[in-house]
């Protein structure tokens, strides 16, 4: 993989195909083994935020210093693990698990999510709809964000460089076997980059997403601000 993503996407202009798109692939024995299983909706959506975009828009005038200060630059991070009816999705579902997030808990995932004001409203929102605990939840969600490669396209580069949405979507096609093209879609605004969403089964398998797809940028061209 090219080491900078202007460089990859030269190669890679259109998503790429192959037997196995538009099938269920199942995911590596160690991620689906003893995963617990969520209830009541479809499928997951792992949604990961690109957090330069971010940092350089809403974190800067809420002068967020957890994720957009320190020595660490970051890429992309986990937004959500949203679950997805086939159409339309749950959030802020009734749960017996408490809306708060208990520090030691949450501060596990900050590797992953590196806010807690993010990390309880994920939980608030979305995760209080998978049927599962806390616990279990954010689990999970580790699980997920695992199961996926982000291209080393998006390391390094110091300024920002103008890509397709298709371009983003080819190069995670091509660095996780069995994505295809209907089960990804790249979100943008303000003619940036925001955030990437693939679409998983309850075992993480990658699935396509109809709904999902349909909803993704549609710019002819975007911008990827540089991580740092």
């Amino acid at each position: 993989m090219a080491a900078s993503l202007l460089a990859a996407c030269s190669e890679s202009e259109t998503p790429a195909h192959d037997e196995a798109a538009g099938k269920v692939v199942s995911p590596p024995s160690s991620v689906a083994d003893d995963l617990p299983q969520g209830s009541g909706f479809d499928f997951y959506v792992l949604a990961l935020s690109w957090s330069p975009t971010y940092c350089l828009n809403e974190g800067r005038g809420r002068n967020d210093r957890t994720q957009c200060g320190g020595d660490k630059a970051h890429g992309f991070i986990v937004h959500g693990l949203w679950p997805q009816f086939d159409n339309g999705y749950p959030e802020y579902c009734p749960t017996r698990e408490s809306d708060r997030v208990p520090d030691k808990l949450g501060r596990s995932v900050m590797d992953l999510t590196p806010s807690m004001g993010l990390i309880g409203h994920m939980w608030r929102k979305h995760g209080s709809c998978s049927g599962l605990t806390q616990n279990d939840y954010f689990e999970v969600m580790r699980s997920a964000r695992g199961r996926v490669t982000v291209p080393d396209g998006f390391s390094g580069g110091t300024g920002s460089r103008s890509v397709s949405p298709n371009q983003v979507e080819t190069l995670f096609i091509e660095s996780n076997p069995g994505l295809s093209s209907d089960a990804i879609a790249t979100a943008c605004s303000n003619g940036q980059l925001r955030e990437v969403r693939i679409c998983l089964t309850k075992s993480l398998s990658f699935r396509s997403c109809p709904q999902v797809d349909r909803s993704g940028c549609r710019a002819g061209s975007i911008l990827v601000p540089p991580p740092g």
